[in-house]
């Protein structure tokens, strides 16, 4: 029997496309059916808010809803979860703020994923200050004033903190400046915020967005940013590396999107364009800016680099607190 060429160029063609894995070739059209971002925290969280800014933008930019599906629970280990084991076509990411990814892997003995092998970075939007604030009925206005009362009442000074994220900056400053302040768990920051507030508790570091109405009340006072930098938010707030002259402090949260490893390049490379895209409009900065975030525009590239120096950057300071894994 003759062979048959139209045969034998299938047979070629099956085999060249079974050497190519699945996730590298993109579905045409891209999107073609409702895009979900799934958001580890609770609706009206921080991360929930900037995260709807985002998916309106770009479903009136793409044409195909997308759909915010909130997944609270576990230090949001349970919608990193999720989304690594979605499939990696584009239709299932998570919109995520840094401690997911570079806070719980130090924080936490086990997790249900990878954070440097289990993502496809995307992109990021910006940047949430983190503010050292205090109960302003204290005689604390600067963070000198800040360590010098601190010192001076050894054994009676307590800081709050309503998560794992926020402990870290708040224990690596109690260690470094040896105050012998003593960290009081809270279930949530607004927990956190009322008995700092309250004069129950004296401090605490927490994410400028979940403070701004007590600040604005002036029953919080804000003394300094754990930035690297000043915030245009708090222009005013001097960092704790400029105060304190405490090196590479540089504590803070990124937001940024993911999406399953392995996503095909086409994909990554339409929603990052795209969420670009939408964010660099002035009346969306305005409202990421009301949302308590500075923006912070990141490619993939620029956020997976991100990711890893952030990742190493809390392993250290994580490990100056002295803060054994749970």
């Amino acid at each position: 029997m003759k062979p048959n060429p139209l045969r034998s160029w299938l047979a070629v063609a099956a085999v060249a496309l079974c050497a190519f894995p699945q996730s590298t070739l993109a579905e045409p059209g891209f999107p073609n059916k409702p895009v979900k971002f799934l958001v580890g925290f609770g609706a009206g969280s921080g991360t929930d808010i900037l995260a709807r800014i985002v998916a309106d933008e770009m479903a009136a930019e793409l044409k195909q809803p997308f759909i915010v599906e909130n997944r609270p629970g576990a230090s949001a280990q349970l919608a990193a979860a999720a989304a690594t084991q979605a499939a990696p076509d584009g239709y299932t990411l998570f919109f995520s703020p840094s401690s997911p990814m570079v806070v719980n892997p130090h924080v936490f003995k086990t997790l249900p994923y990878n954070p440097l092998k289990d993502f496809t970075a995307i992109g990021g939007v910006g940047t949430y200050p983190w503010v050292l604030a205090v109960d302003a009925n204290l005689p604390i206005r600067t963070p000198k004033e800040f360590v010098a009362y601190a010192q001076a009442n050894k054994g009676k000074v307590n800081y709050a903190y309503g998560t794992q994220a926020v402990r870290v900056p708040a224990e690596a400053l109690n260690k470094l400046l040896k105050l012998d302040a003593t960290g009081v768990p809270y279930k949530s920051s607004p927990d956190a915020l009322s008995d700092v507030m309250g004069g129950r508790v004296q401090f605490l570091v927490i994410d400028l967005a979940a403070a701004q109405a007590q600040i604005q009340s002036g029953r919080l006072r804000p003394i300094a940013v754990t930035m690297s930098k000043r915030s245009d938010l708090v222009p005013n707030l001097p960092t704790i590396e400029e105060s304190l002259g405490l090196k590479d402090f540089d504590l803070s949260a990124f937001a940024g999107l993911f999406g399953p490893a392995n996503m095909p390049k086409d994909v990554v490379d339409k929603l990052s364009s795209t969420m670009l895209k939408v964010i660099a409009k002035p009346e969306v900065q305005k409202k990421i800016a009301a949302a308590g975030a500075e923006y912070g525009p990141l490619d993939s590239a620029a956020m997976a680099a991100t990711v890893k120096r952030s990742y190493a950057i809390w392993g250290k300071k994580v490990a100056d607190a002295g803060i054994q894994p749970e």
